[in-house]
């Protein structure tokens, strides 16, 4: 565990996230969980070396199981923004491994078998301040990575907590992405109102101004070849007779996988994972925010 402002620490350790963790007079306000409940049990009993009150409260940064699947295990009340709280709500109550390949990281835990949830059992809307002694907690809702995204703040000693908002060194998740909203949440990070303060990765722990410049430059690129393959698969649909089957284009998206990863060094043990990732996300953007909207013009006997 690190310590990088006054009673403010991250863990970069454990598999899937950077966990954070405020100490407090009032309590331990905790930034996300480890899927691992081995390591859960690890992050547990590190926490109890901090010492303090024994109130406790777990901050989701967003719905990723990654962050999320060991939060029942963290025994304390969970906070997370009311649209993470509505996806939680529409989930069924256990989680099951089984599934589709997504490149997360729980996926390569051996003997995960089926968790339970731990729904939010706070949430807000656009901000949420935390008086707990001690410097203020803002929560803030940053939309991108998900609906419900959220940013833990800390104004006193300049340090935020991102969450998937930041990924550097790996492909970011982009099957429940808004990636022009994703965009956007990264230029606050880097405008004057963030100058000069600790910004900690959900992946990685602490990133440098050049590590978020070059997140928005990726996005802005992988956002430019998505809008031009459903230009193109718009206008083909467009120029057919009959009333044309809108599909997702695998074989064209596959196309966009090993660009996109060029530009990562990564192990040879992530490669398979890595590239799962960015087809299952890239496939995911494509269908729910490309196909069939602003890119697909039919024709008239298509629209019958």
């Amino acid at each position: 565990m690190q310590a990088i402002a006054e009673d403010v620490y991250i863990e970069n350790q454990y598999l899937g996230v950077t966990l954070g963790a405020i100490r407090l007079p009032h309590g331990l306000i905790q930034v996300d969980a480890p899927p691992s409940p081995e390591d859960v049990r690890s992050w547990r009993a590190t926490l109890l070396s901090l010492g303090g009150s024994s109130e406790r409260l777990l901050v989701n940064l967003d719905t990723h199981p990654d962050r999320t699947l060991g939060a029942r295990s963290m025994d304390c009340t969970v906070v997370a923004q009311e649209k993470a709280t509505q996806v939680f709500r529409s989930r069924p109550s256990t989680f099951k491994t089984q599934g589709d390949e997504t490149g997360a990281d729980w996926e390569t835990i051996p003997g995960l078998g089926n968790v339970r949830w731990a729904p939010p059992e706070i949430s807000f809307s656009h901000a949420m301040t935390i008086h707990w002694g001690g410097t203020s907690v803002l929560l803030e809702h940053h939309p991108g990575p998900g609906v419900g995204a959220s940013w833990v703040i800390l104004p006193e000693p300049k340090v935020v907590f991102v969450g998937d908002t930041l990924v550097p060194n790996q492909p970011p998740f982009l099957a429940s992405a808004d990636l022009p909203a994703w965009i956007d949440a990264l230029k606050v990070l880097l405008s004057p109102a963030y100058r000069g303060w600790l910004v900690v990765s959900g992946r990685g722990g602490l990133a440098a101004v050049e590590v978020i410049r070059a997140q928005v430059g990726y996005l802005q690129q992988i956002l430019h070849k998505l809008d031009k393959l459903a230009d193109r698969v718009g206008a083909a649909l467009s120029s057919s007779k009959g009333a044309a089957q809108k599909k997702s284009p695998p074989e064209e998206i596959e196309k966009l996988i090993a660009p996109l990863l060029s530009g990562f060094k990564i192990p040879n043990d992530r490669q398979r994972q890595y590239a799962q990732r960015l087809r299952y996300g890239l496939n995911q953007y494509y269908a729910q925010h490309l196909l069939g909207m602003r890119h697909y013009r039919p024709t008239n006997n298509a629209a019958e």
